[in-house]
């Protein structure tokens, strides 16, 4: 048996239809014992033919396109199972074998032939059709759950990937005040003890509270702040009600980190602004900064960290966001919409 329809379901499917068979022509000649005995002859053989069609012919022809030779295969297995059928009910059950007709006919005649024949189709056809049906829904199933597998498999990925992007920036910041023996160094630490908490325990969940997530980016600024000398003005607005809205962990802090990497030059001061609006079932997160371009155009592209939420926002938000990011004036701006 195909394991794709467990042994119990084939063994219900012939009960209920032997049942419904010897039920139909029982009353159909008011005669059940008739009903039941023909039935007995007859569905051995109606199950032979539907597992020989199903297992052997389709799998060997219909699948490798021979389909000329199932038709005389499946004709010619129709021709024995008629015979069979046909002389066995002669013979163990009634010389009347064609009972629902008037008056006496003669067994194997063309109309006895073609009636039964059409009979045996229809069995093989309803039957095929449930298997074929539970096939395709089967392989439906498992092409999902592939397809969420490497969902969730690559969604891991990315996250594993920018979790130590962030570290290294934020060690580099320590390292440099631990050489400047700074008094900030502290302090640093227990900022980066916090952001480590958060990347380790809190970007695994699935989805964290957003005003939870606005707490971490502060967070991130702080320590950004820290390590440049407070040569940063930052503001976070908020607009609309976020209670209850829920985002995904480290969607939003790459793009801040971005601010960071080309946002600040020399000794110059650096302004970052920072707003999230929630309006119906949308929320829209957008940043500005001031921009220089990199000299070495080797480091002019994105970065891990913007590419790597591009393709998280493909795969969490599939045609569902809207992402603009542009480079004016100076100016780098990130307008992101995402559906919660």
């Amino acid at each position: 048996m195909n394991r794709t329809i467990k042994r119990r379901y084939h063994l219900y499917f012939w009960i209920i239809y032997f049942s419904f068979n010897v039920v139909r022509w029982g009353s159909y000649f008011n005669d059940y014992w008739y009903s039941l005995k023909s039935n007995l002859v007859e569905f051995p053989l109606h199950i032979a033919l539907v597992y020989f069609n199903i297992y052997y012919l389709v799998p060997k022809f219909i699948f490798k396109k021979k389909y000329a030779s199932y038709v005389i295969l499946l004709c010619a297995t129709l021709g024995v199972h008629y015979l069979l059928r046909s002389g066995l009910n002669l013979l163990l059950v009634t010389e009347d074998i064609w009972p629902e007709v008037e008056g006496r006919l003669a067994p194997f005649g063309f109309n006895h032939i073609v009636a039964v024949v059409i009979g045996e189709l229809y069995v093989v056809g309803l039957t095929s059709a449930i298997k074929f049906t539970v096939d395709f829904l089967t392989v439906q199933n498992k092409n999902r759950k592939l397809t969420e597998l490497q969902y969730t498999t690559e969604l891991k990925y990315l996250k594993a990937q920018i979790q130590p992007h962030f570290f290294f920036n934020t060690l580099n910041s320590l390292y440099s005040l631990s050489i400047k023996k700074s008094d900030l160094a502290p302090n640093l630490v227990l900022k980066l003890s916090d952001f480590m908490r958060y990347v380790i325990y809190d970007a695994k969940k699935k989805k964290l509270p957003l005003v939870q997530e606005i707490e971490h980016i502060d967070n991130y600024i702080e320590l950004e702040k820290m390590r440049h000398s407070n040569r940063v003005v930052s503001q976070v607005d908020i607009t609309g009600n976020i209670d209850g809205v829920k985002v995904v962990p480290m969607l939003f802090l790459p793009f801040i980190e971005n601010a960071f990497k080309h946002g600040l030059k020399d000794n110059d001061e650096m302004r970052l602004s920072i707003a999230f609006e929630r309006a119906r079932n949308e929320l829209t997160f957008s940043s500005k900064n001031n921009y220089y371009q990199p000299k070495d155009q080797k480091t002019q592209s994105n970065g891990i960290g913007i590419q790597n939420v591009k393709r998280r926002l493909q795969l969490l938000y599939p045609n569902s966001y809207s992402l603009n990011i542009a480079k004016e004036n100076n100016e780098y701006t990130v307008q992101l919409k995402i559906p919660v």
